[in-house]
């Protein structure tokens, strides 16, 4: 089911982007690397009646991914409705921007982005927006979570390896990955150029739990400022945040 909160969906991506993420992987890839990317998140500390919704859901298959771990209560959110009508699941699915989320206060136990926020096109106010919604909605002690990519030494000889000319001839996944990388670059490019102001944006309105940066990604776990209690805040922001383990 779709519930549309705006009148007017946005187009998210042209024809040859699509066909070029249809080559990347398949939906059944995209699913398996969902859930392993999910259980090291902590999905397996997570209460299966929680409510959880995720952000910039695309087509979908992360909710593919937390419904077949057990999730029973998952939502998605994205702008595009021709991506939202691929999906195939019982979710319940919202056709709204996620700087303005649909959702009452405190009404969220995790919120999850993976893969969304460095298609914004306005950095950094519509981070500042995502992040305020976010916080709004979650409860308290409520999580938020965030895979995005991040500018290493991997993924900078990543861009150079599969934009090679015999490689894109040769390595088709390799090909797709820079087909995706160039219709996006204007976002793409502008978001990894960026890392510390987005961390600084980040802040500002969550605490950071653990963190993560290898092979290109950046993994984060953290909770909003204002829905920590008094006594655990401090706590929070005297302690160091952890490492994931690989």
């Amino acid at each position: 089911m779709i519930v549309k909160h705006i009148d007017a969906p946005e187009i998210c991506c042209d024809e040859i982007w699509e066909d070029a993420y249809n080559r990347f992987e398949t939906p059944e890839q995209e699913i398996f690397k969902f859930t392993k990317r999910l259980r090291r998140l902590g999905s397996d500390d997570i209460d299966r009646d929680a409510r959880v919704i995720e952000l910039f859901c695309g087509r979908g298959n992360g909710l593919v991914a937390l419904s077949r771990m057990g999730f029973g209560n998952v939502e998605g959110v994205d702008l595009s409705l021709s991506l939202l009508q691929q999906y195939r699941g019982n979710s319940t699915l919202h056709l709204a921007d996620c700087r303005q989320l649909p959702f009452d206060n405190e009404s969220v136990d995790l919120a999850i982005v993976q893969g969304g926020l460095h298609h914004l096109p306005s950095l950094p106010d519509d981070l500042k927006s995502c992040f305020a919604e976010t916080a709004r909605v979650l409860r308290p002690q409520g999580q938020f979570w965030i895979v995005e990519p991040w500018m290493t030494p991997f993924l900078k000889w990543a861009h150079r390896i599969t934009d090679h000319p015999i490689v894109r001839r040769c390595y088709a996944r390799g090909d797709a990955l820079a087909t995706m990388t160039e219709r996006e670059a204007k976002t793409y490019y502008r978001w990894l150029g960026c890392g510390d102001e987005i961390l600084k944006t980040l802040n500002q309105q969550f605490v950071t739990r653990r963190q993560r940066i290898a092979w290109g990604k950046w993994e984060w776990v953290g909770m909003a400022k204002q829905r920590i209690s008094a006594s655990n805040h401090a706590d929070n922001l005297k302690a160091a945040p952890e490492k994931f383990a690989d």
